[in-house]
């Protein structure tokens, strides 16, 4: 082989791996039913800033950071929502979800919890991400959005959104799901705003999905090694 075709099948080579991707699905069905704290890592993600910004509700009701008596809670819950997921076995992943706020309900009956925002920082670069939602629509909850932004850096590099129904009457339960793509990015925020305001509806996560990409540093170090390999074959 020449040093043309061996330049060439090296460059495929290294094509191939940085295409190639780590894909992790994070049900929390290994957990118990329990709160986790502010700040709780698992399946490389680190789950915090929950709820830690003011807030209005759709009725005109105001709300303040973190757990004080206006507070939405800023604990993250594992739920055990076995009953859900009997009623809705399309759903996400039975029996665990992940919630919001300072309570929840022990056994296999549950509560959505409240969220106005939480951040999930990733151990590693991603370049998708996305995420299962139970929530509750029309009611008091209509024309909420939630939000999915995907941050490299500090900054957005892609981002989704839907709007909660707004048919009035009484509320009832809903699915969505949130996913981002097309570029790399290192964190997640998840977050409810109603007009310019951030707003605390109702929320099951389950499913969070992340592909991972490979670092630069080390395809840099791959591509480095690789051509020293070639310089002494030429030698």
């Amino acid at each position: 082989m020449n040093k043309a075709m061996n330049m060439t099948v090296l460059l495929g080579a290294l094509a191939a791996v940085s295409n190639a991707g780590s894909l992790s699905v994070s049900t929390y069905d290994d957990l118990s039913e329990a709160y986790y704290g502010q700040e709780f890592h698992y399946n490389g993600v680190t789950y915090n800033q929950v709820n830690n910004v003011h807030g209005v509700f759709p009725d005109g009701n105001t709300f303040e950071p973190g757990s004080g008596v206006n507070g939405l809670g800023d604990e993250i819950i594992v739920e055990n929502a076995t009953l859900l997921y009997n009623d809705f076995p399309g759903w996400g992943s039975a029996n665990n979800a992940l919630t919001f706020g300072s309570s929840y309900v022990v056994g296999d009956n549950l509560s959505l919890g409240a969220i106005s925002t939480v951040t999930m920082t990733l151990d590693s670069v991603a370049d998708f991400a996305s995420l299962e939602m139970a929530y509750y629509e029309n009611g008091p909850w209509g024309g909420i959005v939630y939000h999915l932004d995907a941050f490299m850096g500090g900054s957005v590099v892609a981002s989704d959104s839907f709007s909660i129904s707004d048919l009035g009457g009484r509320d009832n339960l809903a699915f969505a799901t949130l996913s981002v793509d097309g570029a790399e990015f290192d964190s997640l925020q998840l977050y409810a705003t109603f007009g310019n305001d951030y707003t605390a509806p109702r929320i099951l996560v389950d499913n969070l999905t992340i592909n991972s990409v490979p670092a630069p540093s080390a395809m840099a170090l791959l591509g480095l090694g690789a051509m020293g390999a070639t310089r002494r074959r030429r030698n």
